[in-house]
């Protein structure tokens, strides 16, 4: 269980988890998880998001551990790389190029699309697609491309997830509003510029630096596969 790791203030103190944003942008609701202002930037309570991170890793390894299933998505340009390596390792869903409108609430639609995508692959890889011309394997080609950067992530999603883990709630508030529709656990670092009342489970934490970003994720995926192991 989630227990089992230690979650230290150092450590996410040596990340950067603590530097918000611009005192300009403070969302209000944001003001009881920061410390102080430094250099005109806002700093969260190390703390604070200690307890809130624990929280969140103890509700993943019970949701893991019961057989459910979570979704990662983070499509910021410096994240994409980190959330996929993770959820690859972690056998998880994931979305880390751009969320698509209708992913929760309109899944029956997107399954087909991830079928046809999955029925395409196995065409090219079979060589069943050798007997077409040049140019419409180029168009073919061209297709297995946009259809993977679509939906490579969420292909072995064969249903609803339980949980969502946002990482870049300002990027994906559309995800999270689809997952508020579906009844769909939301988890999310929270930055200071962030309204977190879409949030089941909020961990303040800066949501731009790789290496903030890592430490959580680094966290989260253990717990996974800790649960994993576990509930074998």
């Amino acid at each position: 269980m989630s227990k089992n790791l230690e979650i230290s203030t150092e450590e996410m103190a040596q990340a950067g988890v603590q530097f918000g944003h611009k005192v300009s942008r403070l969302h209000p609701k944001m003001k009881q998880y920061i410390s102080g202002i430094k250099n005109n930037v806002h700093s969260f309570d190390l703390e604070k998001t200690a307890v809130e991170l624990q929280k969140a890793l103890d509700f993943i390894s019970k949701l893991i551990a019961s057989g459910k299933s979570i979704i990662f998505v983070g499509t910021k340009p410096q994240l994409r790389g980190l959330v996929r390596l993770a959820a690859e390792e972690c056998g998880i869903p994931y979305v880390s190029e751009r969320w698509l409108g209708g992913t929760f609430t309109n899944f029956e639609t997107i399954k087909k699309r991830v079928e046809y995508f999955k029925d395409l692959e196995k065409k090219k890889i079979s060589g069943e697609l050798e007997k077409y011309t040049k140019k419409e394997r180029l168009n073919f080609d061209k297709e297995l491309a946009s259809l993977k950067t679509k939906f490579d992530g969420i292909k072995n999603m064969s249903k609803l997830p339980e949980a969502v883990f946002v990482f870049d709630l300002d990027k994906n508030e559309t995800c999270a509003k689809e997952a508020k529709i579906k009844n769909i656990k939301i988890i999310a670092i929270a930055d200071t510029n962030i309204n977190p009342d879409i949030v089941d489970y909020i961990i303040p934490a800066n949501d731009d630096a790789i290496s903030s970003v890592s430490y959580i994720i680094n966290k989260t995926a253990q717990t996974i596969q800790n649960s994993k192991t576990a509930s074998k």
